[in-house]
């Protein structure tokens, strides 16, 4: 009998793909509970009994202060009122205990504004890297191609060369703290995914197949385990193939590439947590 992987969604204060992200953990063969924060703060629910942590997209408190600015504190600061212990406490062994958390959009942006990525020397609450409005000057809603990096350490895009996924922000325009930052994301391969163009499948700084102008083309990022990564792009967004814009005009395959991610996890969470 195979080991049940439980999943929790947060959601709660502006998140609006946490159904989505759900439904994909669920397709991949994971128990998923959508979570309000809320009630992990009142002590209701702990993040000990789950083994894979999802911070899904929308627009947290209304993206004020910047996209995912005010949910960072919150989760940074909060305390547990049953118990008095930072919320933040529970992320961090979480972390420790190896397992998996990933972020999406909204999700990604509370993860760089915590200080969970980019995780260098183990330290999770260190703000190194941000992300900012799109060079576009407006939001974009679009799909776009990624190019996965093969030496990548990251666990969810094990096995896989080429996603196409939707995206759909203002503020996706990945940002380093200084230069020395953004060289060791490049030599430690942190740089999971990043925009490409269509037809050659390389990186890109062309505008739209790179929506923002990140630079790099970076499109996500995962910490030196590979266990924590985030990424503008929605993988829960393509589970499918009726998602796909062309799906009416094409033959495709029925699971959509963005299923793989959550694929991966969830078979990781069952090879190696115990």
């Amino acid at each position: 009998m195979s080991k049940t992987v439980k999943a929790i969604v947060i959601t709660g204060y502006g998140t609006n793909c946490e159904n989505e992200m759900a439904h994909a953990c669920r397709l991949a063969g994971a128990e998923a509970d959508i979570v309000h924060i809320s009630r992990i703060i009142e002590g209701e629910i702990s993040l000990d009994g789950y083994h894979f942590l999802n911070l899904a997209g929308g627009f947290l408190d209304g993206d004020d202060l910047g996209a995912g600015q005010a949910g960072a504190h919150r989760l940074k600061y909060a305390k547990v009122k049953t118990t008095g212990e930072p919320v933040f406490a529970q992320i961090t062994r979480f972390i420790e205990a190896g397992k998996l958390i990933l972020g999406v959009c909204n999700g990604f942006q509370l993860m760089v504004k915590t200080g969970l990525l980019p995780g260098f020397g183990g330290r999770y609450d260190q703000r190194l890297v941000s992300l900012t409005y799109n060079d576009s000057g407006r939001f974009e809603d679009r799909w776009v191609t990624l190019a996965v990096d093969p030496d990548s350490p990251c666990v969810f895009t094990r096995g896989m060369k080429r996603i196409y996924l939707p995206v759909r922000h203002g503020e996706g325009k990945f940002v380093t703290r200084d230069d020395e930052t953004m060289t060791a994301i490049e030599e430690k391969k942190l740089a999971a995914v990043r925009y490409a163009d269509p037809e050659t499948g390389g990186p890109t700084m062309e505008y739209p197949a790179n929506p923002n102008g990140s630079p790099g083309a970076i499109a996500g990022i995962c910490d030196g385990s590979g266990r924590i990564f985030g990424l503008m792009p929605h993988p829960e967004a393509f589970v499918h193939y009726t998602q796909h814009p062309r799906w009416t005009r094409e033959e495709l395959p029925e699971e959509g590439d963005g299923l793989a991610i959550f694929r991966n996890a969830v078979e990781f969470i069952r090879d190696e947590l115990p």
